[in-house]
């Protein structure tokens, strides 16, 4: 992902404007209006307004009212674009501040709305259209992790030294950029019953994706995919002549890059292909059911069935004071790194992919681990603590990471703890960041982020249907 400055924010509340859509609560508040106004919104969901005015109704708390409203449909309000392509549903997704679509953003900054796609059929297709252009956008190159609408745009990463296409934004090959597409495709056909996005396009997307992660597991050797850049930045390229450092073939995929589009340090990283195992499984379970493919079907289900006894095998590791956990990545040959960086997939957030249980033993020691300051990445300030990542830098703090860590809790004061920090710390804006700095919340990245606020409206709308006591 493009790199980006910090940005001194200054602050919103003293602006003397009052929040839109909570006239009914008693008093005036001294909250601005942030939102997109209702006529330059890309689209409006009558559901998700709904969800709005229930929560706002319900939850006493006024700048946690105001900061779902804002969070909640950012991602609706400003960075969908649907349209109906050859009488099918199309629609491109930006992350934001970057006019790309990012395979996994894309599923992630749609995904909180599949709850409501029973109260409001043109939001059914608004994500029908997701998911028929992350179809197109597979088939094009299943190694890219992020496209342009047009299929014709050049890259301003076109000099990258790998097979670069028009239309591809950015080459970086990442297993979580495969399962993201059919996590959403998943759980839209168990809400929806609608099978029509699973056509022959789809189910070649999807075998494309079930070749990709074969070539990936390196058994023959280097594979199809290498990637270097000409830049500072050693995160954002891979040695070896692109192929990373040697791996062992143990049955685990490689993965250049991880989700914060950062180059792995070991290519075998864990929390994507715990995720890998889930989707695979999936995928198998729509081709049984939907296509009638068992043959497929049996495919998907022995590579995750090879995936998961190699991570097994080779993704635990035993530490001092911690006793058994999970390594962020592992290279096949016994050398292992252990951090966490909070994007998602991540350790932190295996359990709300559904790759793995909160109940795991090794689950909860990893959590006591990436939660503490063993973890580099780590960090605690006067303004708040939280996991990071190398791609801002230390001491900044991403509130996806403060996010997950509450969506993945059983503790109720956790949950609390984490809600709170979030509103402390989005420095007067309305919204959430990529990052803050853990001293000086007003020390952020990225303005305009969709995936960030919508993950935040998500865990509000959770905490406020199962522990609403908790928002008081």
């Amino acid at each position: 992902m493009k790199r980006r400055t910090f940005i001194q924010q200054s602050t919103l509340a003293g602006a003397g404007l009052f929040i839109g859509n909570m006239s009914s609560l008693a008093a005036p508040l001294q909250y601005p209006v942030v939102r997109t106004p209702a006529d330059k919104r890309n689209f409006t969901s009558t559901a998700v307004e709904n969800a709005i005015k229930e929560f706002q109704a319900n939850v006493k708390q006024p700048e946690l009212a105001w900061l779902f409203e804002n969070c909640f449909p950012n991602t609706l309000d400003t960075t969908v674009f649907h349209t109906t392509q050859n009488g099918k549903p199309e629609t491109y997704v930006i992350t934001g501040d970057i006019d790309a679509m990012w395979l996994r953003d894309s599923s992630a900054q749609v995904w909180p709305y599949l709850a409501f796609m029973s109260q409001d059929k043109p939001l059914q297709q608004l994500i029908a259209g997701v998911i028929n252009k992350q179809t197109t956008c597979i088939l094009k190159d299943p190694f890219a992790n992020a496209f342009y609408n047009d299929p014709e745009k050049k890259s301003e990463w076109e000099k990258d030294h790998t097979d670069m296409k028009a239309g591809v934004h950015e080459r970086k090959w990442e297993i979580d950029s495969l399962c993201y597409p059919i996590r959403l495709a998943y759980h839209y056909w168990k809400l929806s019953g609608d099978t029509k996005p699973f056509d022959a396009q789809w189910q070649q997307a999807v075998k494309t994706i079930y070749a990709t992660f074969r070539d990936q597991q390196r058994k023959t050797g280097n594979g199809s995919y290498k990637f270097q850049r000409t830049t500072p930045h050693s995160t954002d390229t891979q040695p070896m002549r692109g192929y990373g450092y040697p791996v062992k073939p143990v049955g685990l995929i490689c993965s250049a890059f991880r989700p914060s589009d950062d180059a792995t340090l070991f290519s075998f990283l864990v929390p994507s292909n715990f995720f890998a195992v889930v989707s695979m499984r999936q995928a198998a379970e729509m081709f049984t059911t939907i296509v009638k493919d068992t043959a497929t079907a049996a495919q998907f289900n022995a590579l995750a069935g090879e995936v998961e006894k190699a991570l097994q095998q080779y993704a635990v590791v035993e530490l001092k004071g911690y006793g058994k956990v999970y390594a962020y990545e592992v290279n096949g040959f016994g050398s292992y790194n252990l951090m966490d960086d909070a994007n998602v997939p991540s350790l932190l957030g295996m359990p709300y992919l559904g790759a793995i249980k909160t109940s795991d033993p090794i689950y909860q020691n990893t959590r006591k681990l990436v939660l503490s300051a063993d973890n580099p990445f780590f960090f605690k300030g006067t303004a708040g603590e939280g996991i990071g990542g190398p791609h801002v830098g230390q001491d900044m703090i991403w509130p996806m990471g403060i996010i997950m860590r509450g969506l993945t809790s059983t503790n109720d004061a956790e949950i609390k703890t984490c809600i709170q920090m979030l509103q402390k710390t989005h420095a007067d804006t309305g919204f959430m960041h990529e990052s803050f700095h853990k001293d000086d919340p007003k020390k952020f990245s990225r303005k305009w982020f969709a995936w960030a606020n919508t993950l935040f409206g998500e865990f509000l709308w959770k905490t406020y249907k199962e522990k609403k006591q908790l928002l008081a």
